[in-house]
């Protein structure tokens, strides 16, 4: 039997843990236009092995410097996917009350959650606005800092209130474009400037909103909320999954869950 075709239990543990990060990395750049590059890169890296496994020299070699080079070319082309990779990577290692708990202490210290009076004030504001069919986008900050989203609006720093939440989404209100930061227990920031996601799995009629709640849902941990401007339907967002609500009962149910579990 050739050498390369000789396995141990070693190998083929090695084997089945880089086909789960494989498949980890697909599904975060799923319906994506990175897919089509990542396929492309499995190809390309099948075809390298081959030929080294076989002893072809001058096909080894030049593969051999396409890959050097390459490493540094994927870190330019997959930052985003990578950021999002290691940041669920982190947040799922955290969910257990205790270890989180801990990581905050050490990293986040003094950040609050969102009080069940906040919460209230959020799905009022949102079940009026639903009512009334105004639009709206709202980023409710909990693990990752959203700070670098804050910092492309004008900043509130103001105590979470529903009436204010509605006054700057009301229509041609001055800071009705755009969505608002909550972080800390305060309202930070409105009319931000969200990153849109390239996702093609965005169904067609979901507005711009939708799709900028479902870009920085896709680089962060954020629990999001849109509201159509059109059908006042409610709709949330989280690690790149919209879920479109049949109220603000079932929107309270995931707040809570999101920050009080």
């Amino acid at each position: 039997m050739p050498e390369f075709l000789r396995l141990d239990i070693v190998d083929i543990i090695d084997i089945v843990l880089v086909g789960l990060l494989i498949y980890q990395v697909y599904k975060i750049i799923r319906g994506t236009a990175a897919v089509s590059i990542f396929i492309g890169i499995i190809i390309v890296y099948f075809i390298w092995m081959v030929v080294k496994a076989l002893h072809m020299e001058l096909l080894t070699t030049i593969l051999d410097k396409i890959i050097s080079v390459g490493v540094l070319a994927l870190i330019v082309v997959f930052q985003q996917e990578i950021r999002r990779f290691l940041l669920r990577l982190g947040t799922r290692y955290t969910k257990e009350g205790k270890r989180r708990g801990l990581l905050e202490t050490l990293f986040r210290p003094g950040k609050e959650t969102l009080s069940k009076n906040d919460i209230e004030e959020i799905i009022q504001a949102c079940s009026r606005m639903s009512e009334r069919e105004i639009g709206a986008l709202i980023a409710m900050e909990r693990f990752a800092s959203l700070g670098f989203v804050a910092e492309t609006g004008d900043r509130i720093d103001a105590r979470i209130q529903s009436r204010l939440i509605e006054n700057i989404f009301a229509q041609n209100g001055p800071l009705h474009d755009g969505g608002i930061i909550v972080s800390n227990g305060r309202l930070q920031s409105a009319r931000c400037t969200f990153p849109m996601s390239e996702s093609q799995g965005i169904p067609p009629y979901f507005g711009m909103r939708h799709r900028a709640g479902v870009g920085l849902s896709e680089q962060t941990d954020a629990f999001i909320i849109v509201i159509s401007e059109e059908t006042g339907h409610i709709a949330t967002m989280q690690d790149g999954v919209i879920k479109t609500l049949s109220g603000v009962a079932e929107l309270r149910f995931d707040l809570e869950n999101a920050f009080h579990k």
